[in-house]
């Protein structure tokens, strides 16, 4: 895939992560041959603009840690069209976002996941982007003076509702809170 080619695919992957003002493109520039190496010989940097007339710059310099992460969605959606992979884990690729973005992440992954790519996994604390998984894990670590380990259960339909629940209120989960679990797995259709 050419770097325009590549840069129109992540624009339109952008565009349901609610950042359809960015800016995106890709610049690819020769390296002196003494820096040629394991990773190529060319100089190849993301440049963005997040806000409209802003001045694009380097990925890694412009983006916030949430617009950093709906980045990441989009690159990794994109590579993964032109590839054979298996499994593309995504690790709290919601950091930084809530309520309406939150959703938006969720219901791309959902999509990627439906594309017969193969699996996704996600590790995420939103519970807009649990709801929409087809399964849900629980990971918890056990911390005690004598024993330290991590656990991973798989959680049937009330567990996961609880689970939902818990994302949303915190320590003491309400009857409130199941409700908006409820509400929210019913608007996914993973009820």
């Amino acid at each position: 895939m050419k770097a325009l080619e590549f840069d129109n695919e992540v624009t339109k992957e952008l565009r349901p992560l609610k950042m359809d003002k960015t800016n995106f493109s890709t610049s690819v520039s020769d390296l002196n041959e003494n820096l040629w190496g394991a990773h190529g010989q060319d100089k190849v940097v993301f440049q963005v603009s997040t806000n409209p007339g802003a001045p694009k710059g380097p990925l890694g310099k412009i983006a916030s840690g949430g617009e950093l992460a709906r980045f990441t969605l989009a690159l990794k959606a994109v590579l993964a069209r032109g590839d054979l992979i298996m499994t593309l884990i995504f690790d709290e690729v919601d950091s930084g976002v809530g309520g309406a973005v939150a959703d938006a992440v969720g219901e791309r992954l959902e999509k990627l996941a439906s594309n017969d790519l193969g699996q996704v996994l996600v590790v995420t604390h939103s519970p807009q982007v649990a709801a929409r998984g087809t399964h849900h894990w629980l990971v918890s670590k056990t911390n005690s003076n004598t024993d330290f380990g991590t656990s991973v259960n798989l959680l049937d339909d009330e567990g996961r509702k609880e689970e939902i629940a818990r994302m949303l209120a915190g320590a003491e989960v309400t009857n409130e809170a199941r409700a908006a679990a409820d509400s929210l797995l019913g608007s996914t259709g993973r009820d």
